[in-house]
């Protein structure tokens, strides 16, 4: 459906040259909730701007629906816009217009008849949950609502794709939970094509399918939700996942010094990633009553879920013999866990044998 091949984008400015977006490559299946990712000035923005065009890439290729957008003229270009829409974080509505008017304003515009618009201009009030605000001004709205107005109009043209651009940055978490479900509710039911730029990993957790990670104009890293939560490979990726899973140490052993050998009253931090039915298994408890001489401290656990599959997490530590320790270790190995060692820990305050 969006195939962005080699895309380079330099900006010439006052202060030189910069280099945007470096040879990026990107694939996003029809239907798909697609998430992009990235700090800001990491290129997130410019990127999905190329993709209807708003910017123009300096090199590469962008396949939209099988058109070559960069080979378009521009009264071709405004043709193959109207299967784009967008949304925006600070709305960017009429503020003399009414809710009706906003949401009509794009078919306004392409001299569509009353009659037709009004078909179409209603249904999608209703869609978006404001059939009762058609003759309100966005002055007199929530930040919910005017972000409702923008779907309402990105809509109003029957778009096949539709572009988000920080679309929740501006709204507290419970509207924002709102908007993403809307916006979920939207894919499902007209089969769009959702490209979802944020800064925020839950946004990308919510709602999107495959998620691209970009910093410093190239992609770090992309692949399923799922994959990229449970195994993230980049620096920048643990550090979004960070804010919602934490990575850091139980507090008990946080600040001390993490060794590969054991050393006088440490313990043995592990950390376990359990997917799917293997979130329910008793694994631990199969390991403490085979692995006799290991005992085994549960330090941490939460238990989640990503697009309706289990996802749980523990930090355990063990203590024992070398031989008992990795006994224990040999028994996780072809268990349905993912097991990252952390390293030897003394506890704060523990005494040194």
């Amino acid at each position: 459906m969006i195939e962005l091949k080699h895309i380079e984008k330099i900006y010439s400015g006052a202060a030189g040259k910069v280099h945007a977006l470096k040879g990026i490559d990107l694939h996003i299946e029809r239907g798909e909730i697609y998430g992009i990712i990235g700090l800001s000035g990491a290129g997130k923005s410019t990127l999905v701007r190329c993709i209807n065009m708003l910017e123009r890439p300096t090199a590469g290729e962008v396949i939209v629906d099988g058109q070559d957008m960069m080979q378009l003229s521009e009264s071709q270009l405004r043709d193959a816009r109207k299967n784009i829409g967008m949304i925006f974080q600070h709305f960017n509505l009429l503020s003399s217009a009414t809710v009706y008017e906003n949401i009509a304003f794009p078919l306004t515009l392409s001299k569509t008849p009353a009659a037709e618009i009004e078909k179409k201009v209603r249904p999608l009030l209703e869609l978006v949950g404001l059939q009762d605000k058609a003759n309100q001004y966005p002055a007199q709205l929530s930040g919910g609502q005017k972000q409702r107005v923008g779907i309402a109009r990105a809509l109003a043209s029957d778009p096949k794709i539709l572009l988000c651009d920080e679309a929740t940055s501006a709204l507290d978490p419970q509207t924002t939970k709102s908007i993403l479900a809307l916006i979920k509710d939207i894919n499902q039911k007209l089969k769009l094509t959702v490209v979802v730029i944020t800064h925020e990993m839950q946004v990308i957790k919510e709602i999107c399918d495959k998620v691209a990670v970009i910093s410093d104009g190239v992609i770090a890293e992309r692949g399923s939700v799922l994959e990229v939560f449970t195994n993230p490979q980049h620096k920048i990726t643990k550090e979004f996942i960070s804010v919602l899973l934490s990575n850091e140490l139980p507090a008990a052993f946080r600040g001390n010094e993490i060794s590969q050998e054991k050393t006088p009253g440490s313990l043995l931090l592990l950390r376990l990633i359990f997917l799917g039915e293997s979130a329910d298994d008793p694994v631990l408890a199969e390991m403490i009553r085979t692995c006799k001489g290991v005992e085994c401290t549960m330090l941490f656990g939460n238990l989640d879920e990503i697009h309706g599959v289990p996802f749980g997490r523990m930090i355990v530590g063990l203590s024992g013999e070398d031989s008992k320790i990795q006994g224990a270790l040999d028994f996780l190995e072809p268990k349905d866990v993912r097991v990252e060692v952390i390293g030897y820990v003394r506890r704060n305050n523990s005494a040194v044998e």
